[in-house]
C-alpha cells in the first residue's frame, strides 16, 4: 500500500467516481468539465458549465508557515489555488471569459481569525484585477463562510466558477486522434505576469508533500494540522521545517538559496488562462484537446481519451499515450522524491512533475503553441504523440525507466 493510501487519499478517487457513475455525464462525456445545455437561457446554441474546487490541503501548508513565520500574506497564495483549480478545469473546455465566481471558506475559528478571511477574500479579487487586464472576466459574487470547527480542524478555501458559452466553441476532446502531438507547458519557472519564481508544486498532491518533506515538529507542535488517528509511521516523516532552505540533491542544506522549502510548496498555482485565451480565441480549431494534469497527475489524461469507432473488426481499437520527452522534474519534485522514497510510478501518478497543460494538436501545429506559451515566459515543448492501440494505456519514458499505466 502507497503511503498516499495509508493517508487516506487517492491519486485516482476511485470512489468518488464510483459514487457518481450513475449521475448525467452531460453533453460531452469526454471533456475535461461537465458541459450541460443551456437551462439557464433556453438558446441550443449555447451551454451552461458549473463547476467547484479548492486549494486542498495546501491550507493547511499555509496554516503551519503563517504560524512558523508570522507571514500571514501566505493565505493569498491560497486565494489563488482555490481560483486556479476552477479556472484551468474550464479553460480545458474552452472557456476564458465572462465568469461568475462564488467562494466556499470553512474553519475554525478559534484558530482562523478574521484577518485571515480578508487575505482570502482580498487576495480572491486582487488575482480577479489581474486577469482582467488580459482580458479574462471573472465576476466575483461573494460566497459562504463558515465556522464550522466542529468538521474543519483550520481551513477549507473552495469556490464554484460558472458560466454560459457558446456550444461551437467547446474543446470536448473528442477531436484527441492517433498521430496528434501532446504539447506540454510547465507549471514552474516565472511566466510574465508572475511576481516570483514558481516551484510548479500547484494543489495537487500536497498530502504527501506535506507529510514527506516535513518533520515530526509539526506533529509535536501543530496536532490540528493533521488526523491524529493516521499511524506514526507516515505522519510528518520528512526532514524539514518550512523555514529551511531547499536541500541539495545530496541532502545538505543550501543556506544561500533564495527560496525556502515553504516558499517552493507554497507557489501559487499557475494559471494559463492569458496563453489559452490567445489561443483559443486565435487558434480554436487547431486545438483538438486539453488537460489539465490536477489530481492523477501525469495520468490524468487517460480519463478523457475518446474511443474509436469501430471499423468492423473483431478487435477493438483505443488510443494510447506516449510521453517520451517530459521535461525534467523541477527542485520541488525531487525534494519531495528524496525525502519519501517514492519510485517514479507513484510520483508521476501523484504530482504533475513539471507539467501541468497538456494541449492535444496536429504536430504542423505545435509551433503555434509553443510559441504563445513562451511569449508570456513559460517553457512548453511537444511532450510525446498519440497513437491508435489494442488497449487504452500511457507510456511513461524517462532516462533510464519505462512507466506503464
Amino acid at each position: 500500500m502507497s503511503l498516499y493510501t495509508k493517508r487516506g487519499v487517492s491519486a485516482q478517487k476511485e470512489e468518488v467516481h464510483a459514487a457518481v457513475k450513475n449521475l448525467d455525464q452531460g453533453l460531452f462525456p469526454n471533456a475535461f468539465c461537465k458541459v450541460y445545455p443551456d437551462f439557464l437561457g433556453g438558446d441550443d446554441a449555447f451551454v451552461n458549465i458549473m463547476h467547484a474546487d479548492g486549494a486542498g490541503t495546501k491550507s493547511i501548508l499555509a496554516y503551519l508557515y503563517w504560524k512558523e513565520t508570522g507571514d500571514i500574506s501566505v493565505w493569498k497564495g491560497i486565494a489563488q489555488d482555490a481560483v486556479v483549480m476552477n479556472l484551468d478545469d474550464l479553460l480545458c473546455v474552452g472557456i476564458y471569459d465572462n465568469i461568475v465566481f462564488n467562494s466556499t471558506i470553512d474553519r475554525n475559528k478559534n484558530l482562523i481569525p478574521g484577518e485571515v478571511l480578508e487575505q482570502v477574500i482580498t487576495g480572491t479579487q486582487e488575482i480577479f484585477d489581474q486577469l482582467k487586464s488580459f482580458g479574462v472576466n471573472i465576476h466575483y459574487l461573494g460566497g459562504e463562510t463558515a465556522d464550522v470547527g466542529d468538521v474543519v480542524r483550520t481551513v477549507a478555501v473552495n469556490g464554484t466558477m460558472a458560466c454560459r458559452w457558446p456550444k461551437d466553441k467547446i474543446i470536448s476532446n473528442d477531436k484527441i486522434k492517433a498521430g496528434d502531438v501532446i504539447v506540454g507547458l510547465a507549471s514552474y519557472g516565472q511566466s510574465t505576469y508572475e511576481t516570483a519564481y514558481n516551484s510548479g508544486i500547484g494543489s495537487n498532491g500536497l498530502t504527501s508533500a506535506r507529510h514527506d518533506v516535513l518533520s515530526k515538529f509539526y506533529a509535536e507542535n501543530f496536532k490540528e494540522s493533521y488526523d491524529n488517528k493516521l499511524a506514526d509511521d507516515v505522519v510528518y516523516i520528512g526532514k524539514n521545517k518550512l523555514s529551511d532552505p531547499p536541500p541539495s540533491p545530496k541532502g545538505e542544506l543550501f543556506a544561500d538559496s533564495k527560496s525556502s522549502i515553504g516558499q517552493l510548496i507554497l507557489s501559487p498555482t499557475r494559471t494559463y488562462a492569458p496563453v489559452m485565451k490567445q489561443l483559443l480565441e486565435n487558434h480554436f480549431e487547431k486545438i483538438h484537446g486539453l488537460i489539465h494534469c490536477s489530481g492523477g497527475g501525469q495520468t490524468k489524461c487517460m480519463k478523457y481519451l475518446p474511443g474509436i469507432p469501430s471499423d468492423g473488426s473483431a478487435s477493438p481499437r483505443y488510443l494510447k499515450l506516449i510521453k517520451d520527452n517530459l521535461f525534467e522534474a523541477p527542485e520541488i519534485f525531487k525534494i519531495i522524491q528524496q525525502n519519501s522514497g517514492s519510485n517514479n510510478k507513484e510520483m508521476y501518478e501523484v504530482f504533475n512533475m513539471g507539467c501541468r497543460l497538456e494541449i492535444y494538436c496536429n504536430g504542423a501545429d505545435a509551433d503555434t503553441m509553443i510559441n504563445t506559451a513562451k511569449g508570456f515566459g513559460i517553457d512548453a515543448q511537444v511532450i510525446g504523440r498519440v497513437e491508435e492501440s489494442s488497449k487504452k494505456e500511457l507510456v511513461i519514458r524517462l532516462k533510464e525507466e519505462e512507466i506503464r499505466y
